[in-house]
């Protein structure tokens, strides 16, 4: 009787900290839950609120979903989503020369985003390509200057942006004045990789250097020059890092509006961002329309950080572990 009392406290001492767990992971997931879901609040409101008929906005007190009549206070048959201010933001025209019959001709869409799709795949492309071979130079070869260099890349890393505008303005009133045929476009370029370059440089460098240089004093022996070798090998095994300085670059620069607005003197060279600061002014009374300009903005830049969000994760992770 002594042995089985004994076997069942030790099998009630194994399965209590098996529940313990349990309960700590069902705690652990069900906050983890509660704070998703309280950040992606605004942005689901965003999109309901695009989605809803002008009536349905000025309500007082709000609802969540329209989906209410008089005897009920939700019921789906009734819901009352519209397009509204979607048609408003796209101001679509019918166009018989079109594959698909009409022809969108919203500003936002035909003209601040492509302004800032080539601004943000311009200048990641180069921040990746110039971080890469700086981060090569600075992590294989040694020189004269080398830790001032590495201190000044990290010092320019921490200055804050606004902090540079005066004197970009100054530069950007200079050039158009001095050139002909200047174009602002590629300043704003110039002005976007700057900024972005020193904090790329160090998190390449720290790939690069955790890639073993016995790899590279092969490819040396085989005949593979240095440039070879940094596009043959080190490009390849530090691909995780690069392809995250990209995505970070192209985030940076989509999302970016200050200096977009103050240094570009034209309009319609602005970006996306100045267009929904732009649409704001003129749908101060159209909320639907507002928020369907807001979804349109960032419903790209969701798409490309969801397509890439594997090799992005595995490069935070792996440089997480390098580090």
């Amino acid at each position: 009787m002594t042995k089985a009392f004994n076997h069942n406290r030790d099998r009630t001492a194994v399965q209590r900290p098996a529940w313990r767990k349990q309960l700590s992971s069902w705690l652990r997931n069900s906050c983890l839950t509660l704070l998703c879901l309280i950040m992606l609040y605004p942005i689901a409101s965003t999109v309901l609120l695009s989605v809803k008929e002008q009536g349905d906005v000025r309500r007082k007190p709000p609802v969540l979903l329209p989906c209410d009549t008089a005897t009920h206070r939700f019921d789906w048959q009734a819901c009352r989503f519209s397009g509204e201010g979607y048609q408003r933001v796209l101001l679509p025209e019918i166009n018989p020369n079109s594959w698909i019959g009409f022809r969108l001709t919203g500003r936002i869409l035909q003209q601040y985003l492509p302004n800032t799709l080539l601004y943000a795949t311009c200048s990641a492309l180069l921040i990746t390509v110039l971080s890469a071979m700086v981060a090569y130079a600075v992590s294989r070869y040694q020189f004269h200057g080398r830790q001032l260099l590495l201190v000044g890349v990290l010092a320019l890393a921490g200055v804050p942006f606004l902090t540079m505008l005066l004197g970009l303005y100054q530069v950007n009133v200079g050039l158009r004045h001095a050139l002909p045929h200047y174009d602002e476009r590629l300043f704003m370029i110039v002005v976007y990789v700057g900024f972005e370059l020193p904090f790329a440089i160090w998190i390449v460098k720290g790939f690069i250097d955790s890639i073993p240089l016995a790899l590279e004093e092969a490819a040396r022996i085989d005949g593979c020059t240095a440039a070879g070798t940094l596009w043959y090998i080190v490009a390849p095994l530090a691909a995780p890092g690069l392809a995250a300085i990209f995505l970070l670059g192209f985030v940076n620069v989509w999302n970016e509006f200050i200096a977009n607005y103050l240094l570009m003197s034209r309009a319609e060279l602005r970006g996306v961002m100045y267009g929904v600061y732009d649409y704001i002014a003129q749908s101060l009374s159209s909320y639907n329309a507002l928020a369907a300009a807001c979804v349109l903005v960032m419903v790209p830049i969701i798409l490309v950080f969801l397509c890439t969000r594997n090799t992005f994760f595995q490069a935070m992770v792996t440089g997480a572990l390098k580090g």
